[in-house]
C-alpha cells in the first residue's frame, strides 16, 4: 500500500515514517509534505491508498484539503493533537484518528482497519459524510456513521432510543424497530452521544430521554421506555437522570 503523509511539524512526520516502517513496512510512504497546497498537487499525481492527515495546520485544516480533492478514494487515518470538535466530527463519521504521540500498536490497528476497508471498497462516501458535518452551522450534529461489514448506516441521532452493551459490541436500537449491532464498545458511543443528550443510565445502556415514558420506582429505579422496554438505572446514576428527566 502507498501512502502520503500530511503535517506541518517536520519532526511529526519524521517520527511517523519512521514508525510506519518500523511497524508497518509493508506500507510505502511516497511523499511527506508539510502545507495542504503541496498535498493537494501530490494526492492528485500519484493518488495514494493511504492518506495520514493531520487535523490543524497553521491557519488551515485537514479538512480543508479533503474539501479540495476532486476525486476522495483513498482512506484516510487522521493523526492530530487533541481537538475537540475535529475528534468529535472524525468520530460522528466513524473514521480513524491517532493521538500525537502515536502509539505503535494503535497504528498497526487503524492501519489493519484501513485495508479492510479498502479492499471491501468501503471508503469515499465516509469522508463526504464528514465534510457535510463540517459545514453546518449549527453544533448539534443530527447524524452517526455507524460501520457495519458490508455497509456504513447513515443514522439520525433522533432515530435513536438507545444503545445496549454486549461485551465489546454495541446494539442500536433505532425508531423503526431495527436492531443494529456495532463492533465497538459502548463507552465510545457514550462518549460521543452524551453531548446530544443522550443519558448513561447503566453500565450497559445509554438511552435517549426522547424515548422514556416515565420512571419506575421498581427495584430502585428503572425506566420505562415509549417502547415499553424497561432499563435499569445503576444506583451511582440515578439522581443525574432524575434530575435530567425532570429538567
Amino acid at each position: 500500500m502507498r501512502a502520503i503523509l500530511v503535517d506541518d511539524e517536520q519532526a511529526n512526520l519524521e517520527n511517523l515514517n519512521t514508525l510506519l516502517a518500523k511497524h508497518c513496512p509493508h506500507i510505502r510512504v511516497i511523499s511527506t509534505l508539510a502545507n495542504i497546497d503541496d498535498a493537494l498537487i501530490q494526492i492528485n499525481l500519484h493518488q495514494p491508498d493511504l492518506l495520514f492527515l493531520d487535523i490543524q495546520m497553521g491557519k488551515n485544516t485537514g479538512f480543508d484539503l479533503l474539501s479540495r480533492l476532486t476525486e476522495k478514494t483513498c482512506e484516510v487515518i487522521f493523526v492530530t493533537a487533541f481537538d475537540q470538535y475535529g475528534i468529535q466530527a472524525v468520530k460522528f463519521a466513524a473514521l480513524d484518528y491517532l493521538l500525537k504521540p502515536v502509539d505503535p500498536d494503535e497504528l498497526q490497528q487503524a492501519v489493519i482497519k484501513a485495508e479492510r476497508r479498502i479492499k471491501s471498497k468501503i471508503n469515499g462516501e465516509q469522508l463526504s459524510f464528514l465534510l457535510s458535518q463540517i459545514k453546518r452551522t449549527e453544533p448539534a450534529v443530527p447524524k452517526i456513521a455507524l460501520p457495519q461489514q458490508q455497509e456504513i448506516r447513515y443514522v439520525s441521532v433522533d432515530d435513536i432510543m438507545r444503545c445496549e452493551a454486549d461485551n465489546t459490541y454495541t446494539f442500536f436500537y433505532l425508531v423503526s424497530g431495527e436492531k443494529i449491532l456495532i463492533s465497538k464498545p459502548l463507552k465510545e458511543y457514550s462518549d460521543l452521544l452524551k453531548p446530544q443528550g443522550f443519558l448513561r443510565a447503566h453500565q450497559s445502556h445509554l438511552v435517549n430521554p426522547k424515548f422514556v415514558k416515565s420512571w419506575l420506582k421498581e427495584d430502585g429505579g428503572v425506566l420505562l421506555m415509549n417502547s415499553g422496554e424497561k432499563i435499569p438505572v445503576s444506583k451511582p446514576n440515578r439522581e443525574m437522570v432524575k434530575a435530567v428527566l425532570a429538567g
